[in-house]
């Protein structure tokens, strides 16, 4: 498992510990907290464009990346909080999507 793997198993286990629903709530929570952030994304790529008439530029790019890497966070919490074995479930889904892409 790598430094980013490692990251996030200890994320998994600090937010496991504070917890307050049943597994079944917190793994539907967790799943959702994706639609939150991809959100968040859309607002901040609004806000750099400035589309908001009543906000403007309310955002920038550098928003916008940070964004995408919570959504990032967030994916990879969920996937290990559904199971233990996330690094290789990713490493082999991305596997098939690279193989598929040649």
């Amino acid at each position: 498992m790598d430094d980013t793997w490692k990251t996030v198993e200890a994320l998994h286990a600090w937010l496991d510990g504070h917890a307050p629903d049943s597994p079944e709530q917190t793994t539907l929570l967790r799943v959702l907290k994706l639609s939150e952030e991809v959100g968040e994304v859309a607002e901040a790529v609004i806000g750099a464009y400035g589309h908001n008439p009543r906000k403007g530029e309310s955002h920038t790019w550098d928003d916008v990346r940070a964004e995408l890497c919570d959504v990032v966070i967030t994916a990879m919490i969920a996937l290990r909080t559904l199971t233990p074995d996330a690094p290789r479930v990713f490493a082999d889904h991305l596997a098939r999507v690279h193989a598929r892409s040649r």
